[in-house]
C-alpha cells in the first residue's frame, strides 16, 4: 500500500496541489508612456545555462498582464531579486492583483527605482530597476524563437490561437517569454563573495515564495543560516585526463604537470576546460601546455568572470 495521497491535478497545480519552492522576483518593464511599471513573479527560472551563444531566462506570466504585453511590445524587461524583509514581501504582494492598471498601482507602489545601467551607458530606453535589490537581470525578449516575431500586444480577453510551444503567446491566457540575460548586476557585498569565495553567512536573504493561496493568503519563508555540505572527492586518474587531453587537438599537448591541475574537474566538463586551454594555447603561439601556462590561464577565466 502506498504511502502517499493522491492529489487531483487542476489548474496553477504547483500552488494548489503542491508546496512548490519558488523565487520572488518583481519584473520591470515599459509602459506605453514610457514608465515603469512593476509586477511580481515567481515562475521565473534559468532556461539556457552552458551551450548557446547567450544565456537565458524563461518567464511565465498571463499574456494579459502588463508585464506581458509590455514585452510583446518593446521586448525589455528586468528581472529584480528582492529581500526577505516582511515589507518587501507585502509590497509584492500589494502590487499582484490581476488587472490594476500601472498608473493606479504605481503611485502607491514604494519601491524605489533608479535608471538601467545599459541605458545609462548606451542611451538605449530600459525598464527601471528597483534600487534595494539585491541583484538584478536585466533581458530582451528572444522574439524569433518559436516563430513568435509576429505576437503583438493588445488582446486583453483571451488570444485566440494557433499557439506556439515555449515562446510567445502559448495558450488562451498563457504566455512564456524566453528572456536573454544582458546584464547581471548584483550589490557588491554580496558580488565580492561570489568572486572571493562564499561562506554560509554570505549568502542573500533572498525568500522562498510557496505561492500557495487559500483565498486569502499568500505564503513564503524568509532566508536562514545556510547549511554547506562538502561535494564527495572524484579526483580522475592522471591517465584518464591524458586519455581526453591527447584527444582535444593533434597539435596543443599538455604536460603532467599541466593535467594535474585539472583532476577535479567533473568529466563531464573535461572536454570544455580542455577545449578552452586548447583555444588559448592558440591563440598566444603555445604547442606544450605547462602548470604555468594554465595559471595564467585560470587567472585569465577569473578576470573575465570579475568583468561579468
Amino acid at each position: 500500500m502506498s504511502s502517499f495521497e493522491n492529489l487531483r491535478v487542476v489548474d496553477n497545480f504547483y500552488q494548489t496541489s503542491l508546496y512548490f519552492p519558488m523565487p520572488t522576483v518583481v519584473v520591470s518593464t515599459l509602459c506605453e508612456d514610457g514608465s515603469t511599471t512593476l509586477g511580481p513573479y515567481s515562475l521565473c527560472q534559468p532556461y539556457y545555462v552552458a551551450g548557446k551563444e547567450y544565456y537565458a531566462m524563461l518567464l511565465c506570466c498571463r499574456n494579459s498582464s502588463n508585464t506581458a504585453q509590455n514585452i510583446l511590445r518593446t521586448g525589455k524587461c528586468a528581472i529584480n531579486f528582492v529581500d526577505d524583509k516582511r515589507a518587501t514581501f507585502r509590497e509584492c504582494v500589494k502590487l499582484s492583483w490581476p488587472g490594476d492598471k500601472p498608473e493606479d498601482k504605481m503611485p502607491k507602489c514604494n519601491f524605489r527605482r533608479e535608471k538601467s545601467q545599459i541605458e545609462e551607458q548606451t542611451g538605449e530606453k530600459r525598464p527601471e530597476v528597483l534600487t534595494d535589490a539585491i541583484e538584478v537581470i536585466e533581458c530582451t525578449w528572444m522574439r524569433e524563437l518559436d516563430g513568435a516575431q509576429d505576437d503583438k500586444p493588445g488582446v486583453l480577453d483571451g488570444y485566440e490561437p494557433p499557439y506556439h510551444d515555449f515562446n510567445g503567446i502559448t495558450s488562451q491566457f498563457g504566455a512564456h517569454f524566453i528572456l536573454r540575460v544582458d546584464r547581471i548586476l548584483m550589490k557588491k557585498k554580496y558580488s565580492d563573495a561570489i568572486i572571493n569565495g562564499v561562506r554560509a553567512r554570505d549568502f542573500p536573504p533572498l525568500p522562498v515564495d510557496f505561492g500557495y493561496r487559500d483565498s486569502k493568503n499568500f505564503w513564503f519563508h524568509r532566508h536562514r543560516r545556510m547549511i554547506a555540505e562538502l561535494l564527495p572527492i572524484r579526483k580522475a586518474s592522471l591517465e584518464s585526463v591524458r586519455y581526453a587531453a591527447d584527444r582535444a587537438d593533434d597539435k596543443v599537448k599538455f604536460t603532467d604537470d599541466a593535467l594535474e591541475t585539472i583532476l577535479n574537474v567533473p568529466r563531464v566538463f573535461l572536454p570544455t576546460v580542455l577545449r578552452g586551454c586548447v583555444a588559448w594555447a592558440k591563440e598566444n603561439n603555445v604547442e606544450l601546455v605547462t602548470a604555468e601556462h594554465m595559471k595564467i590561464i585560470n587567472d585569465k577565466r577569473a578576470k573575465e568572470k570579475n568583468r561579468k
